[in-house]
C-alpha cells in the first residue's frame, strides 16, 4: 500500500495486477476500507486481466481526516424523515474528484470504475461529470439518489437504532451484528469478524462515518444525469438487500442508457464469495463492451 497527495488531501491506495492491465478502480461504501475489498476477489479481478487499484475514500481507512461536525443521528432521521438535505464539509462529487485525482497521480488516463453501496454513488458521479475517465461503470448494490428508490427496510431502521452506540472495544461485536441484518443467506460470520478484527485496528474513526453519511444524505438525485452516461455500465444488486432495497438498482439501471442489470438471489448488502466468479466475469464482459 502507497498514499499519495491529490485534490489537496492524503489518499492511500493499493495495486495489484500487471502494468499492462486493464486499470480497474475500486471504491467501497460508507465508513469502508479499501480492505473490505476481500483481496481472494482483487485475486480473481488480477486473474481476469486488469490491474485493481483500491482506494480508502476521504474520512476512511488511511486518507485524509476531516474535522467539521456533522449531524446528530437524531437530526439526519428527522431531515430523512422530512426530505430535508443537511448541511455538509463536502459532497460526493468532491469524492469522485479525489478517485479522478488518483488516476492522475497514477498516470492513468482513464479506468474501468466499480463501486459498492456509497462507493456506487461515487462511481456514478464520476461517470456523469468526470466521462472520459470512466472506461465503464459497475454500480453495485448502490442506487441513485432518488428518494423514492432504495430505501432501507422500516424494519432494518429499527434494528439498528437498537444496537448499542460503538466504541473502539466493541466496534468488531457491533459490526458483526450489524451485517448479520443486512447481509444476505450466505453472510460468512467468522470470514466478516476477522476482517472487521483487522479492519479496526488499521483505522477505527466513527466521525468519518458520519461526515460520509452527511454526504450521502446531501446529494442531489442523480436520475437525469445519469441519462447522459454513456460509459458501458453493468448494475448488480442482491434481491434480498435490505440497506439499499433492490429498487436502487432498478432505478440506476433504468437511468442508464444501454445499461444490463443482474439480480442475485439470496444476496443481500454484501459480496457472498459464492458470486464472486459470476460477479468477476460480469465485469470483465462489461469492460469488453468498452473496446
Amino acid at each position: 500500500m502507497a498514499s499519495v497527495d491529490a485534490n489537496g488531501i492524503t489518499i492511500e491506495y493499493d495495486i495489484r495486477g500487471e502494468s499492462t492491465g486493464e486499470p480497474l478502480l475500486l471504491v467501497m461504501g460508507l465508513g469502508a476500507q479499501l480492505t473490505d475489498w476481500p483481496s481472494d476477489f482483487v485475486d480473481l479481478l488480477v486473474d481476469e486481466g486488469f490491474r485493481v487499484i483500491r482506494l480508502d475514500n476521504r474520512d476512511a481507512g488511511l486518507s485524509t481526516s476531516f474535522d467539521w461536525e456533522p449531524p446528530t443521528m437524531a437530526k439526519m432521521a428527522a431531515m430523512s424523515l422530512t426530505r430535508r438535505k443537511p448541511d455538509t464539509g463536502y459532497h460526493l462529487r468532491d469524492m469522485a474528484v479525489d478517485a479522478a485525482a488518483l488516476l492522475d497521480a497514477l498516470d492513468i488516463g482513464s479506468a474501468h470504475v466499480a463501486g459498492a453501496s456509497m462507493g456506487g454513488m461515487i462511481a456514478q458521479t464520476m461517470a456523469i461529470q468526470h466521462p472520459a475517465r470512466v472506461r465503464s461503470l459497475t454500480s453495485i448494490m448502490s442506487t441513485t439518489g432518488d428518494r423514492k428508490a432504495g430505501r432501507p427496510e422500516p424494519r432494518l431502521l429499527a434494528k439498528a437504532a437498537r444496537l448499542p452506540p460503538p466504541s473502539r472495544e466493541t466496534a468488531v461485536d457491533r459490526a458483526v451484528e450489524m451485517f448479520k441484518l443486512v447481509g444476505g443467506g450466505e453472510f460468512d460470520e467468522s470470514e466478516f469478524r476477522a476482517r472487521a478484527a483487522s479492519n479496526v485496528e488499521r483505522s477505527y474513526r466513527p466521525e468519518g462515518t458520519a461526515r460520509q453519511l452527511t454526504a450521502i444524505m446531501a446529494a442531489p438525485d442523480r436520475t437525469a444525469a445519469l441519462a447522459r452516461v454513456s460509459a458501458p455500465t453493468l448494475v448488480v444488486h442482491g434481491l434480498v438487500d435490505p440497506l439499499v432495497r433492490p429498487s436502487g438498482g432498478v432505478a440506476t439501471a433504468e437511468a442508464v442508457p444501454g445499461s444490463r442489470l443482474v439480480m442475485y438471489p439470496g444476496m443481500g448488502h454484501d459480496l457472498p464469495r459464492s458470486r464472486w466468479p459470476e460477479l468477476v466475469a460480469a465485469i470483465s464482459r462489461n469492460a469488453q463492451r468498452a473496446g
